[in-house]
């Protein structure tokens, strides 16, 4: 064994701290919510399997479950992920989710995913307790633990008629945990190699008759496997209260903190079309370096239900964000001296707050004697935004590739304002359920969406005003001629940005919105008396008016580009006996340019019938349980992704690869559980994301020790 490799092992042979968490004997993946301990644990939470019976509203305002959505909806319990190791949101939703990947970057915050053939935050948009983010120079940094999760909800498809613009590959949705009127409490702790070492605690209960609290702190650092600086550190608060007025009327108050510093590292150059394994460990970026992310979320929820077919939930909001990168970000391999040439001295500083409201109300009734659910509602935000930076990121430098002086920060330009923006947005927006009859229901819903962009640039002396309203609805029948069995169809458009909505280039600013439409049609069951869980969806994705060169005029562009995407996506859940369980899930696609050019050095290039960069064409997941012994659990899983291209000609590659993962539980006690856990076992060299120079690679293999009690 190498010294280096050694190093990253010793820590898993401390055994001194206590650890984390897996399921009781004889119910493998059974949440820990559900164990009975002294003063009881009754709370409903998502279980392990697709949930096709438990409501969701990421899918649907109506409150439908999976089975009843004309749409293909992955909901994933906080403990299942937990119990698979799964620390990151990335993780949680890459391992778990149909057809998911990620190209997570610093750059992005580390939080960007391609689905259906489409990528990015602009194109997959992301959410928090039901809100969406929006989205500065393709950036989102929260949430990104996932302790404080109590489930993840994954929306493949256009949303936009939910969530308006920015949603055509779907969206991702974390849950946090809700106060609880019966008490709880929840540790964890971790070791790992690499010097892991992670914090968590989780505690609610009542604060009287009519109050309820609940509280989430987890804290996580690593020495990192890149050399130097290769370490990381944050910290994540979840706090809320809730008062029961009334019977019938309840109040939320909630505040969410998440400070992170990730790993300062940006990628490994290619030496031909590999990353050599003598530069795996290596860290490119300057001595310098600073990248820190800090996110304030306070949200006040209210929902009032005067009768039994009326609701009205209200919710108001704040975001705010702070972000600083200080690096060197491109790294390339020069064959003629052997070096590593370094550059785009970057430092870029994000000031961000969004300040919004939702209303809705819910009206249950009949029509012609047929059963009818309506929602209506509007939705406000205004969101200020400013980025400072030493644009256009001068600087260069060259190191030796196996003993890289970092140097220091060059700062070419200096670091100014470079983006001031202000968005204000509304929008309205009505959804209804219609039952036909006992087993044929139709969904349809409609949103318009108006948000008015003012950005200006000051460095350039440009300012531009513009609003880009949308319209986009959904229609879609879901059949269920048995029980626990149904047909569906749906036909839904979408609307997307050119770039990130709130900091819309100049140029882009003299266009509209891309539009886009699905078609997708499937089946979704339960068999074996609830054992096991199934879904079959195909689809066709067509997106237009993508920027594009004028062919006879090459410095101009037209909204005339299009890409479309079509595939199928398979997922099956089933307890196979008592001690043996299997997870599994697939897609597949085909996704391209279908008009498309761009700009080269040697001239206006078309790359129509080429893959979108960053998007494979198949993706699968699995994950096989075995309860051997009592107390003892295994779990064994499998992501597996396909090649994707870096380049829109599609000349540059990055190879499919296969992780496995697995864990192995002990229940010490009752109320307590000693977990191993393996990461990436066959210590694979994959890449994340990257580009036409380097790739950022994931980690290698790994280990954590971890200890959870419940109490």
């Amino acid at each position: 064994m190498s010294p280096r490799r050694a190093r990253r092992l010793a820590p898993v042979a401390v055994l001194a701290a206590p650890l984390l968490a897996a399921a009781p004997a004889g119910a493998e993946d059974l949440p820990l919510d559900a164990i009975d301990v002294a003063g009881g644990r009754n709370r409903e939470v998502a279980a392990p399997g697709l949930n096709l019976a438990t409501p969701a509203r990421s899918g649907s305002r109506l409150g439908l479950t999976p089975l009843e959505t004309p749409a293909s909806l992955d909901v994933i319990s906080g403990e299942t992920i937990r119990a698979r190791g799964q620390n990151t949101v990335e993780e949680a939703v890459t391992q778990n989710a149909v057809g998911i990947t990620s190209v997570a970057a610093p750059g992005n915050g580390n939080l960007s995913f391609a689905s259906r053939g489409f990528v990015g935050p602009s194109s997959v948009q992301q959410l928090y307790d039901g809100t969406r983010l929006y989205v500065g120079v393709g950036t989102v940094t929260f949430p990104f633990d996932t302790w404080s999760a109590e489930r993840i909800e994954v929306l493949r498809g256009p949303a936009s008629v939910l969530y308006g613009e920015g949603a055509i590959g779907g969206i991702i949705n974390v849950v946090p945990k809700k106060p609880v009127f019966t008490a709880l409490g929840e540790a964890r702790a971790a070791i790992g190699s690499d010097g892991v070492a992670r914090l968590a605690l989780d505690s609610g209960g009542p604060v009287g008759e009519d109050l309820a609290y609940r509280i989430n702190l987890s804290g996580n650092r690593a020495d990192g496997w890149v050399k130097p600086d290769g370490d990381f550190r944050n910290l994540a608060l979840s706090a809320a209260m809730t008062w029961q007025v009334t019977p019938d009327l309840s109040v939320t108050l909630s505040h969410d903190l998440g400070y992170n510093e990730p790993t300062r590292y940006w990628g490994s150059p290619l030496v031909g079309n590999r990353v050599p394994d003598r530069l795996r460990f290596i860290n490119y970026n300057i001595r310098d370096s600073q990248i820190a992310w800090f996110d304030n979320w306070t949200q006040l929820r209210t929902e009032w239900n005067p009768s039994a077919d009326i609701t009205v939930r209200n919710t108001a909001y704040r975001l705010s964000t702070e972000r600083h990168w200080r690096d060197v970000e491109q790294y390339t391999y020069q064959p003629a001296t052997g070096l590593i040439g370094r550059s785009d001295y970057i430092e870029i500083l994000h000031h961000e707050e969004q300040i919004g409201n939702r209303l809705d109300a819910t009206l249950r009734s009949s029509l012609f004697g047929f059963k009818t659910t309506t929602v209506v509602g509007f939705d406000v935000n205004y969101i200020a935004f400013r980025r400072d930076s030493n644009a256009p990121f001068g600087g260069e430098s060259t190191v030796d590739p196996f003993n890289p002086v970092p140097g220091t920060f060059i700062n070419v330009a200096g670091t100014r304002t470079d983006i001031v923006s202000r968005t204000r947005q509304a929008s309205v927006f009505a959804e209804n359920r219609l039952e036909l009859s006992p087993q044929l229901a139709l969904v349809t819903g409609v949103r318009y969406d108006a948000p008015t962009v003012a950005v200006s640039r000051p460095l350039a002396g440009s300012r531009f005003e513009k609003t880009f309203d949308s319209t986009s609805f959904r229609v879609g029948a879901v059949y269920t001629p048995v029980p626990d069995f149904a047909l569906y169809a749906q036909y839904a458009t979408a609307a997307d940005p050119l770039g990130s909505l709130i900091t819309t280039s100049v140029p882009q600013a003299q266009f509209q919105l891309a539009t886009g439409e699905q078609v997708e049609a499937g089946a979704k069951g339960l068999f074996d008396g609830g054992r096991g869980e199934w879904t079959v969806a195909a689809y066709h994705i067509a997106k237009d008016n993508l920027l594009s060169p004028i062919p006879d005029r090459p410095t101009e562009v037209a909204q005339v580009g299009s890409q479309s995407s079509r595939g199928v996506e398979v997922a099956l859940a089933y307890q196979l006996s008592d001690a043996w369980r299997i997870e599994a899930n697939t897609a597949l696609l085909r996704a391209r340019y279908d008009s498309f050019s761009q700009n080269t050095d040697a001239g206006l290039v078309s790359f129509a019938g080429k893959v979108p960069v960053d998007v494979p064409q198949r993706v699968t997941n699995v994950w096989l349980s075995y309860a051997f012994a009592p107390g003892w659990v295994a779990r064994l899983g499998v992501n597996d992704v396909g090649p994707v291209f870096s380049d829109f000609a599609n000349t540059v590659k990055r190879p499919a690869y296969t992780l496995v993962n697995a864990t192995l539980d002990w229940q010490v006690t009752p109320t307590s559980r000693l977990s191993l856990r393996g990461y990436n076992l066959t210590d694979q060299i994959y890449a994340v994301s990257g580009n036409t120079n380097s790739w950022l690679l994931g980690r290698p293999r790994s280990v954590e020790l971890a200890y959870h009690v419940v109490f």
